[in-house]
């Protein structure tokens, strides 16, 4: 049996998160996948600005020639 549980909590100031879940389960090991999705959308910026690598990246070669390159592999 799987429980999927979706619950909001906190990270507290020392950057910990604490986890007190009462569960169905006899004791014994489980396997957590835990996904930390910020409620804060300025955590995260939506777009990013690629102007820093202006003049940073070298392209060498046809970028035509490479985006046909990558549509056949599709």
């Amino acid at each position: 049996m799987i429980e999927v549980l979706k619950l909001s909590s906190r990270i507290d100031s020392d950057g910990h998160l604490r986890l007190d879940l009462p569960t169905t389960f006899p004791e014994g090991k489980v396997e957590l996948v835990l996904v930390i999705n910020p409620v804060n959308k300025n955590v995260v910026p939506d777009n990013y600005d690629f102007s820093d690598l202006v003049g940073k990246l070298k392209w060498q070669g046809d970028p035509v020639v490479e985006q046909r390159r990558l549509r056949e592999e599709w």
